[in-house]
Parts: C-alpha cells; structure tokens; sequence
C-alpha cells in the first residue's frame, strides 16, 4: 500500500506531517466556525458532518486500498482501532485541555447508538467474513443514521435559539467568508495530506520491526490516520469549541464503523481477519461509547449539559494505554 523509502525521509515524512497538522488544523477550525455561524447550523452537525467526515477521509482512503489489496485485517484495524483512538485517546486529551460541556442530546441518545452499532458489527463478523451483504446493510444504516441525526440535534438547537430571546444573528463581510471558506478548503486539504505523509513514514518504520498487518492497523495506521482527528479536536477544546469536538468523534466513529467498514467490503469482503477483533477491539468500542453516556448525563440534573472534566479525560487515557500494552502483548506473542 505504500512503497518502501530511506529512512531519512521516513523522519522528514513523520516531522513534516506534524507540523502540517499543527498548522492545518488551527485553520480548518476557524473556517468551521465560521461557516456555523453564518449558516445558522448547528456546531455539532459541522463537527460531525464536516470536521468528522473530512478527518475520517485517511481512514476511508487506507481502508479502501487495504481491502483492494486483501489485506482485511490491515483494513478492519485500521477502521475499528481508529473508533478506539478518537474516543479514548482523542476525547482523554481533549478533556484534559479544557472540560468539555455535553449536551443531555448527545450524552442519551449519540453514546448508545455507538455502542449499538459495534454490537451489530460483531453480530455480523461472528461468521468470520463481512460480506457484500454485510457491507451493505452497514451502507444502509449509515444512510438513515445520519440524516436522522442531523436533523434531531438541529431541530433541538432552533430549539434553543427561540428560547435564548438575547441571541443575535453574526454577520460577516464578503472577505471575512472568503477568508474563512479558504481556511475550510485549505485546512482539511493539508490535513489530510500531511496525515497521509506521516502514515506513510510510520509504515516503514514498523516494517523494520515486522509485526502483524493487524497490530500495524491498530497502533500506527490508526493513529496515524485519526491524526486529523486529534488536531482539530485539540484546537477546538483550546477554544472552547465543546461541540466540535463531540461532533468530530461521533461523526468520526459513524463514518468509520459503517461507511468505512462498508464501503471496503463492498469492494472486497473482508475474510480471515483475527480473531481478537470480535473478543478484543469491537467489544471495547462498545465499552467505550457507553462511557460517553456514563460520564456525560448530569445525573443529578438530567435535563442539563453533563461535563467530561479532566478526571474522566484521565481515565479514557489509562483504558488507552492498558488497551495499546494488550494489543502489544498479544500480536508479539
């Protein structure tokens, strides 16, 4: 999937696409913010439409070129421990950084459908392969989910601005929203790319190790392709941004369990993947999405925003550094 290089570019790859990271991300936050704003659109729905879906575009590019080239454990790694990494490791970071407000919405309703949804793909691949039938009835849900969604979390927010009687409409100048469509465009171009470049540097340096297509899915490819992810959510936790963040992951988790999933199996159903995949990662992303629901419900006002406070966010970070020693572990032995 991606052609052997010298080491030295390898580290030029891998400290380029940091620093493309850093700085595209800033950018493509700022132009999401933006266009909120001016579209009366709910933040929430850009992070999870916008920001998830284009962050998700390396997952979706690997897993596609993974599953053309029959690698389905590099494939289905690479999708499930992505869906890992945005919640454990992304959310632990984000929190950390700022405590992060969680709408009653989104903590009652986006967490158990997660979960749902990681069970009915372990329903799926109990039988050893995801077929095109799999793939597609992945294809499907994720048809109806997120529309469905889109629409309840804009029609509560409308909601909230007929209530917010102080609410006053932004207005922007021409230039202002040139500027800020640029940094859109712009900033997940390079986001993507640079997360490309850094993956591609990552790679090679596991080939020298020679560990498993699935452990290189689950650690480097994962990581490296939820990059994007991780970058916009740290800027937009620096500002404040709470709902971009829970937007990004849960569109990001969305995009990756259906239509990442379903769209490489379609092409080429995944078939002789590990088993560790149904005993190990599918039934912690089903743990993880839960934890959203336990830790962010205001249990002593449930009608009010629950908070992720730094606490919690350590906690998402220690399940993650337990769960990484594990996949360790068991692909090396």
């Amino acid at each position: 999937m991606y052609s052997d290089i010298p080491l030295w570019l390898s580290i030029l790859f891998m400290v380029g696409g940091f620093v493309a990271l850093a700085w595209s991300s800033d950018a493509f936050v700022d132009g999401a913010s933006v266009v909120a704003r001016m579209l009366g659109i709910s933040p929430f729905i850009i992070g999870m439409v916008i920001i998830g879906f284009g962050t998700s575009a390396p997952e979706l590019c690997v897993s596609l070129m993974s599953g053309l080239s029959d690698h389905a454990n590099l494939s289905l790694g690479n999708a499930y421990g992505s869906c890992v990494f945005n919640i454990a490791a992304i959310l632990g970071i984000a929190s950390l950084i700022r405590p992060l407000r969680v709408k009653p919405e989104t903590a009652r309703y986006a967490s158990p459908v997660l979960a749902l949804l990681a069970l009915v793909s372990l329903f799926m691949l109990a039988d050893g392969v995801c077929s095109r039938i799999d793939a597609l009835v992945l294809l499907a849900l994720f048809a109806v989910l997120m529309p469905l969604y889109c629409w309840f979390d804009q029609r509560n927010s409308e909601k909230g601005v007929k209530k917010n009687v102080s609410a006053v409409p932004v207005v922007y100048s021409q230039r202002e929203l040139m500027i800020a469509g640029v940094k859109l465009v712009g900033g997940l171009a390079v986001l993507i790319g640079s997360s490309h470049v850094l993956v591609w540097g990552a790679v090679d340096f596991a080939r020298a190790i020679g560990v498993s297509e699935l452990m290189i899915g689950l650690t480097i490819i994962a990581a490296g392709t939820s990059l994007p992810e991780l970058a916009s959510a740290v800027a937009s936790a620096r500002r404040g941004q709470h709902e971009f963040v829970l937007g990004n992951i849960i569109g990001s988790n969305l995009f990756n369990t259906l239509a990442v999933v379903g769209l490489s199996s379609v092409i080429s159903p995944a078939r002789d993947f590990s088993r560790y995949i149904l005993s190990r990662d599918l039934p912690l992303i089903a743990v993880l999405s839960t934890m959203i629901l336990v830790f962010g419900v205001n249990w002593r006002h449930p009608r009010r925003s629950g908070v992720f406070n730094r606490f919690e966010g350590l906690a998402w970070l220690v399940v993650f550094a337990v769960y990484m020693a594990f996949v360790i572990y068991t692909e090396t032995h």
